[in-house]
């Protein structure tokens, strides 16, 4: 016989400036141990905060971010950001860059969305810093900046909230994490089929540009529409090369089984344009789509296998 499933579970909270939607697929009868653990995956979007924010002065990051030339030993999640970022870096030589943190502040990326505040742009943080400046130790868990930096982990942050999160639900039929468009789909959904996830239209904001099925898969998009600039000369998706807007996608989904995969990928092939983008996803054997500013779709060869 067939469990009945709840189809209402859903839970909201707002981390990293983001509201973070959690909606489960669970026998009716156990809704304290849902709470239970709702709350415990949620928890991991603020320890995450805690670790990886470039906008508290008191965050892990920001800490690393003042300590230069010697090697600091830190947290086991911050290395992994890291660890991710860099790799990403080097994959794409640059395109994508953790060292953005500057022109990011430049931008006018600089409020605390907790207080309101701007945050001032640090005087010690070089710009033309790179990736390059940034060494790891896996032995010992400890990171060397080279120089001054500022550290700027947008990009694979709530990624890998994300992918905590379903570590902490990976024992129910199904559930759903969405924070701001990064999406992770655990199991099925309560009719036992795969989550359907939408995709919006990058410029139709009402309509979806297309939608995938997908079961215990992350599906994270990066576009030109989320964050502007506060001069609304561009979006917060920049160039590192530059320290501009990219400008040859104007949105890119990637599906991939780790959301902080998926998170750090479509913002390297965002910058990198499709030709380059779709390179690197097959490379990485992960799938994905890029819109470029002709509502022109390039695809992977995999995508059509999730298409609804």
């Amino acid at each position: 016989m067939r469990q009945e499933l709840s189809r209402g579970y859903v839970q909201t909270r707002v981390f990293m400036d983001t509201p973070v939607v959690i909606e489960l697929a669970a026998p009716r009868h156990a809704e304290e141990e849902l709470a239970e653990l709702t709350d415990r995956a949620f928890g991991w979007f603020a320890e995450v905060e805690q670790r990886c924010s470039r906008f508290d002065e008191g965050s892990e990051l920001r800490r690393l971010s003042r300590h230069v030339g010697d090697p600091m030993r830190v947290s086991a999640l911050l290395f992994s950001a890291l660890e991710l970022s860099l790799e990403v870096a080097h994959l794409t030589r640059g395109a994508f860059d953790p060292t953005i943190g500057r022109a990011m502040e430049q931008c006018g990326f600089n409020t605390n969305y907790l207080t309101g505040e701007r945050v001032a742009a640090p005087s010690y943080a070089e710009p033309s810093g790179t990736y390059r400046d940034i060494l790891l130790d896996g032995d010992a868990s400890t990171v060397t900046l080279l120089r001054p930096l500022l550290l700027d982990l947008g990009a694979v942050a709530k990624g890998l909230a994300i992918d905590l999160a379903a570590r902490e639900l990976r024992s129910l039929p199904g559930f759903v994490i969405n924070a701001g468009g990064d999406i992770f789909a655990g199991g099925y959904d309560p009719d036992g089929e795969p989550w359907r996830i939408g995709v919006r239209h990058p410029r139709r904001h009402a309509e979806l540009l297309t939608s995938v099925c997908v079961t215990n898969a992350a599906v994270c998009t990066s576009g030109d529409y989320e964050r502007p600039q506060a001069a609304g000369s561009g979006h917060h998706i920049l160039n590192p090369a530059c320290g501009t807007a990219a400008g040859a996608a104007i949105s890119v989904t990637v599906i991939a089984p780790s959301a902080m995969v998926a998170d750090a990928l479509s913002t390297a092939v965002f910058v990198l344009g499709p030709e380059a983008g779709v390179d690197l996803l097959h490379r990485q054997g992960v799938d994905g789509l890029i819109v470029d500013a002709d509502l022109n779709v390039v695809a992977t060869r995999g995508v059509e296998r999730y298409r609804s």
